[in-house]
């Protein structure tokens, strides 16, 4: 049986056969309702299993052709909101194995990690609730790449459409596609300082600018001279650190150890667990192109909103954010929006967790990248239905759970919970995240934070399991034949 939201998902697929759509209908369903398992587990029996694997080994079943149908629906999610924030990130997807090596993959760092690079540009409502993923880039790191010897000055006399760091500008394509499809929408583009690159910001200070943007700076660019008789050069942040504070704030910081993140593919500096009190700056700076030796850059002109900590502790990395963006930041509540839409970007990474731990894609056994990519693309669709429900028990507490859950599902899992009957009436869409969540291992307690996704995933797991024995053994069920 397939799901009714996967139906509603897949409306628009197109795999140039009815049964190989029918097929990808069912897959994932299969793998939406048991997404930790292994395929052969979720699939439950051996012709569901061979049928998945042969899905996965149709020429037609690529993995665009796979995310389409849930970017059209992704598309229509947008269109129904005011503003939608466009957050792009890239990470491994490490196939490393022990016995044998997963074939068409290439080095992730230069070392004996192999697998592929996943780079998508993924939907959210200001509140953090997931819509979907608009477009996805994958490729493989080339081995002579990572052998090359190039020096610096080699490689920034490379075309930027040579490099891998291209991807950035082409997803800022693809949004400003997006927004000419959902003009009645406003959608902000947020990137990481990864996306720091002149090239970018050149691109999306060009008129007309369809789409707004937030990007976290990572270089203290040079300033263009104001008049030609300036000698002395002027930087990006000593020049906003010059501009008067327009309102502090006091903010919780979270301590962690000094660990390699697989998402920044960087060293993340250890920090104390602290309240830090925050201050904001604004300014409107003229930045000094670059040169390049295939083309001549424009200056381009930006907002820049500084968010610094006051008095660090010693031997600690201070908070700092400097974020460039084309909204206005003139008033308070405008720079308030500019730092809790780039908040919303951290949702990417707790995306790439679920992928990553939930549906636990890096462990999928194939013999060739080629069969392992339209895999990935089912599970980007059943990571972003795990979040969605998680976030939408969230932003929309008091709706009712019929909108996400089936009748068999809450019920079932009101009964397991309760121990009593279910209500005549649909309980609450945040009531019975929680009790999902619960199954999942979730302590529900009044005053406790919200289920993150880890038990939401497991606790879905065993809801799908608790509405099929209510399907066949409840008294609402229809008679049907006595097994004999």
């Amino acid at each position: 049986m397939v799901a009714p939201w996967v139906l509603d998902e897949m409306k628009t697929v197109d795999l140039k056969d009815k049964r190989l759509n029918c097929r990808l209908q069912e897959v994932l369903s299969q793998l939406g309702t048991h997404p930790t398992a292994s395929i052969p587990a979720a699939c439950g029996g051996h012709a569901e299993m061979t049928a998945a694997y042969r899905l996965f080994d149709n020429e037609h079943a690529t993995f665009a052709a796979i995310l389409e149908p849930h970017i059209d629906a992704t598309r229509k999610r947008i269109a129904s909101h005011p503003v939608v924030l466009l957050a792009q990130d890239t990470s491994e997807i490490d196939l490393t194995r022990p016995d044998q090596q997963v074939a068409g993959t290439g080095p992730l760092d230069g070392g004996a990690r192999r697998g592929l690079f996943l780079h998508p540009l993924h939907a959210f409502t200001p509140d953090g609730t997931p819509l979907g993923t608009v477009d996805a880039l994958t490729w493989v790191r080339k081995d002579e790449v990572v052998c090359a010897s190039l020096s610096r000055a080699e490689r920034a006399a490379m075309p930027i459409e040579e490099k891998e760091s291209h991807r950035w500008i082409q997803m800022f394509r693809r949004a400003c596609e997006e927004a000419d499809r959902c003009p009645s929408t406003k959608l902000v583009c947020l990137a990481d300082s990864e996306a720091d690159i002149y090239e970018l910001l050149a691109e999306a200070t060009t008129e007309p600018q369809r789409v707004d943007w937030i990007i976290r700076a990572c270089q203290n660019r040079a300033l263009q001279r104001e008049n030609k008789g300036e000698t002395t050069e002027r930087y990006l942040r000593e020049q906003v650190r010059t501009q008067p504070v327009l309102f502090t704030h006091t903010i919780k910081v979270r301590g962690r150890t000094a660990k390699i993140s697989c998402e920044t593919r960087g060293r993340r500096q250890p920090r104390q667990s602290r309240e830090a009190e925050m201050e904001v700056r604004t300014a409107r700076v003229t930045l000094r192109p670059p040169c390049r030796g295939d083309r001549k850059l424009p200056a381009v002109t930006v907002n820049v909103v500084l968010v610094s900590e006051v008095d660090p502790p010693e031997n600690d990395v201070p908070v700092e954010w400097l974020l460039l963006t084309s909204l206005p930041v003139d008033e308070v509540e405008q720079v308030r929006n500019v730092i809790q839409y780039y908040c919303t970007r951290w949702m990417i990474e707790v995306f790439f967790r679920v992928l990553k731990s939930g549906c636990r894609v890096e462990e999928r056994r194939f013999e060739h990248i080629d069969r392992l990519l339209p895999c990935l693309a089912v599970y980007m669709i059943v990571a972003w239905r795990t979040l969605y429900v998680c976030r939408l028990g969230r932003s929309c507490p008091d709706i009712d759970c019929e909108a996400v859950f089936e009748p068999a599902e809450w019920k079932s899992v009101w009964k397991v919970s309760h121990r009593t009957e279910p209500p005549s009436a649909p309980p609450r869409l945040g009531e019975m995240v929680r009790l999902v969540a619960q199954l999942g291992g979730y302590v529900n307690r009044r005053h406790r934070d919200p289920p993150g996704p880890q038990t939401i995933w497991i606790g879905m797991q065993r809801m799908h399991d608790f509405a099929l024995c209510w399907n066949l053994f409840n008294p609402e069920a229809r008679a049907g034949p006595r097994l004999v």
